[in-house]
C-alpha cells in the first residue's frame, strides 16, 4: 500500500483528504543543526507536526531522525505532495518518491505557466495575475466585473497611523492556548541547546501562531469578525505599542498547510457580503492571500533555483553581527532598534517593517542577497525558501534587476516619519543627512543611488530621484560619511554618528 511521506508544511486536511492508506511524518533534528532558526520558529514548526501526528493516531508514523533518508528509504512505495523548496524536491527525487501536484495555493502551476506563456515579452506583473486569479475562481467577483466597482483599493489602504494614537485601538488577536505538546517541545528545544546540538537566534516566549488545524481556524474566524474591518485602512502603518495593529496573524498556519487560501479568501468576502467589512479592507487582504502570495510561490518556480543567486545591483557586504543577531540595543535608530526587538520576540512583523525598515536597510547598505533572503527566512516564523527568494531577492533588495518589482524599495527618513511613530523618540532626525544627528535612512538613500546612478539612471520610476543627486550641495560629504558609517551600527559618537 502507498505511503504518503508528509512534510512539516503539509499539514492542512487538503494534504491528506484523498488518501485512505498510511501516512509518513519525518523529524530531523538536523534540520535545526545546519542552520541557526528563531527559537519561536522551530517550537511552532515542531509543535504543529506533533499536534498533527496525534490527530492521526496510529494510521501516522512519526519518526525522529537524523536525516530523512533513513527513514523514507525504509518504505518501498512513497508518494508525497511537490515540496515547497528546491532542496526538497531533489531530496524526493532522490528517494524515488511519487511526486503529487503541489497543493496548498489558488493557482494550479499549470494555469501560471499557461498565463506566463501567453504574456510574450510583457512583464509577469502581480496586478494581472491577481485579477486573472479573481476571475478563475470567481472571488470579489459581480457578474463579470470586481466587487466594488474596481479592482484595486491600494489607494484608500495607505493611510498613516492615527495622529497621537499609541495603538488603533482594534480588538487583539486570537491566541492559542499552549499544552502538553508544548511543553514537550520547549524541553526538547532547551535540552538540545544544552547539549550544544543546536543554537537559535531570537526568544521562544509563549507561542503566538496557531499550530493546528483547530486553532488556525480560530484565528481565522477571530480575525475576520474583530480586526478584518480596520485591516485596510493601515495596513501599511506602524505603531510602536502595537506590534499587530489589524493584521491577520494567519501567514503562518497557512504557511504550515494548515489553512488553504481559497477559504481564506472565501471567509473574508463572505464578510464583505454580509456587510460586516468594508471592501477597501477585503479586497487588501484578498489580494496578499490569493495575488501575492500565489504569485511569489509561481516565480519562485518560474525563475528557477539560479534566481536565489542573482545579484544585479552587485552589493557583497557581509550582514554585520548585530543585526544577524538581532540585537536592537546595538542601534540608536528607532526604527531599527524596535523592529529587532519585535523579531526577536515574536519571530514576525508585518510586512512594512520588513520591507522598508529591515530590507531596505539592508538594500541601502549593500548587504549580498543571499545573506539577506537566509537571514529573512531563518528569523521569521512564516519564513520558507519559496517565499524568501522571490520577496526578498525580488521585491526587498531588487537584485534581480526589475524582474518582479520595477523599482528599488527603499526610501528616506521621511517615510518611516509618515507612516510611523518612530521617529518622535528617535535621537536621529529624519529631515537631516549629513551630521551627528544624521537619519541613517535619510543619508543611506542618497548613499545607494550615488553608489547605483548609473544602473537607476534609465529606470523611471527612479530617474526623478536620481537627478535629485545633483541637486544635493552637501553629496560629497554624505557620501563620506556613510562611506565611514558603513556597516556599524547607526549610534550618536562624538564628532560623526
Amino acid at each position: 500500500m502507498t505511503t504518503r511521506w508528509l512534510f512539516g508544511d503539509q499539514l492542512g486536511p487538503h494534504f491528506t483528504d484523498d488518501h485512505r492508506g498510511p501516512l509518513l511524518m519525518v523529524e530531523s533534528k538536523a534540520v535545526f543543526q545546519r542552520r541557526r532558526f528563531h527559537r519561536a520558529k522551530a517550537h511552532l514548526v515542531l509543535s504543529a507536526m506533533r499536534h498533527r501526528a496525534a490527530d492521526f493516531g496510529d494510521r501516522l508514523t512519526y519518526v525522529r531522525a537524523d536525516t530523512y533518508a533513513e527513514v523514507v528509504g525504509q518504505h518501498d512505495d512513497v508518494e508525497v505532495v511537490h515540496p515547497t523548496s528546491y532542496a526538497a524536491l531533489g531530496l524526493v527525487e532522490r528517494l524515488d518518491a511519487t511526486v503529487l501536484e503541489p497543493r496548498g495555493f489558488a493557482t494550479p502551476r499549470a494555469d501560471f505557466q499557461r498565463w506566463a506563456a501567453g504574456r510574450g515579452a510583457k512583464r509577469l506583473l502581480m496586478e494581472d495575475f491577481y485579477r486573472r486569479a479573481r476571475q478563475a475562481h470567481g472571488v470579489l467577483m459581480d457578474g463579470g466585473e470586481p466587487a466594488g466597482g474596481q479592482w484595486n483599493f491600494d489607494h484608500d489602504n495607505r493611510q498613516p497611523p492615527p495622529k497621537g494614537a499609541a495603538t488603533l485601538g482594534v480588538t487583539e488577536p486570537w491566541w492559542p492556548t499552549e499544552d502538553d505538546i508544548d511543553a514537550e517541545v520547549r524541553e526538547d528545544l532547551d535540552r538540545w541547546e544544552r547539549d550544544g546540538e543546536v543554537a537559535f537566534i531570537g526568544r521562544d516566549g509563549v507561542r503566538r501562531f496557531a499550530a493546528t488545524r483547530r486553532e488556525a481556524l480560530a484565528a481565522l474566524d477571530h480575525f475576520v469578525e474583530h480586526r478584518l474591518p480596520d485591516f485596510g485602512a493601515h495596513e501599511d502603518a506602524i505603531l510602536e505599542g502595537d506590534p499587530w495593529m489589524a493584521h491577520s496573524l494567519v501567514s503562518a498556519p497557512m504557511n504550515l498547510g494548515l489553512l488553504d487560501p481559497l477559504e481564506v479568501a472565501e471567509r473574508a468576502e463572505a464578510a464583505y457580503r454580509s456587510g460586516a467589512a468594508p471592501i477597501a479592507s477585503v479586497e487588501g487582504f484578498v489580494r496578499q492571500v490569493i495575488g501575492w502570495r500565489d504569485y511569489v510561490w509561481h516565480l519562485y518556480w518560474h525563475q528557477g533555483d539560479g534566481y536565489r543567486r542573482r545579484n544585479a545591483l552587485r552589493a557583497q557586504q557581509k550582514m554585520p553581527q548585530w543585526f544577524a543577531e538581532l540585537d536592537g540595543d546595538a542601534t540608536d535608530a528607532r526604527c531599527l532598534s524596535h523592529t529587532l526587538d519585535q523579531v526577536a520576540e515574536h519571530g514576525w512583523v508585518h510586512h512594512i517593517p520588513r520591507l522598508m525598515v529591515l530590507g531596505s536597510y539592508a538594500l541601502q547598505r549593500g548587504w549580498a542577497p543571499t545573506q539577506v533572503t537566509d537571514w529573512f527566512h531563518r528569523a521569521f516564523v512564516d519564513g520558507y525558501d519559496w517565499v524568501m527568494v522571490p520577496n526578498v531577492v525580488g521585491m526587498s533588495q531588487h537584485a534581480d534587476g526589475g524582474v518582479m518589482a520595477t523599482k528599488p524599495y527603499t526610501s528616506g527618513g521621511a517615510y518611516i516619519n509618515t507612516m510611523s511613530d518612530h521617529c518622535g523618540s528617535c535621537r536621529f532626525n529624519p529631515r537631516v543627512r549629513v551630521g551627528d544627528d544624521a537619519c541613517p535612512f535619510t543619508a543611506g538613500y542618497w548613499w545607494f543611488l550615488d553608489r547605483h546612478r548609473e544602473e537607476l539612471a534609465g529606470n523611471h520610476r527612479m530617474a526623478r530621484a536620481v537627478n535629485g543627486l545633483d541637486r544635493l550641495k552637501d553629496l560629497e560629504e554624505l557620501v563620506e560619511q556613510e562611506d565611514v558609517r558603513g556597516n556599524r551600527a547607526p549610534r550618536k559618537v562624538s564628532g560623526r554618528a
